[in-house]
């Protein structure tokens, strides 16, 4: 028995993965927050792709898995989650008038925007703006 518990301790060691690169997903849920991180991202000529959702927006919950996707991916993306409802005054402060709706920043200027829960466009504008 004894060198059966060694043995497991060893392929336990040696059969974990590495952790898969670090997804950039992050959620807002304080004005501030956001804001700081807003103006922080300006300094930085990295691509942020915000997502506009709702808890009960169907399409935004379609997009979910394909966001984490996406992050794992595009591992030089931000991508970012704010809730309509939670922070309304960021959401009135891009116009967003549908969800979900993805805005495309770098240095703090909007590159260009997805409205609606469209997979492949938003891609081919992420391909083209990472870098």
């Amino acid at each position: 028995m004894g060198a059966n518990s060694s043995n497991m301790e060893y392929v336990h060691h040696t059969s974990t993965k590495s952790p898969p690169p670090s997804s950039h997903t992050l959620s807002f849920h304080s004005t501030a927050k956001w804001k700081a991180h807003f103006d922080a991202s300006k300094e930085i000529n990295k691509l942020m792709v915000i997502e506009f959702t709702a808890t009960w927006c169907g399409p935004c919950k379609y997009m979910d898995p394909i966001i984490q996707d996406f992050a794992a991916k595009y591992i030089k993306v931000d991508f970012i989650k704010i809730d309509v409802d939670e922070l309304m005054g960021v959401t009135q402060e891009f116009q967003v008038q549908a969800m979900p709706t993805f805005i495309l920043m770098k240095k703090g200027k909007v590159v260009d925007k997805v409205v609606g829960a469209k997979k492949e466009e938003l891609e081919k504008l992420v391909e083209k703006h990472q870098n």
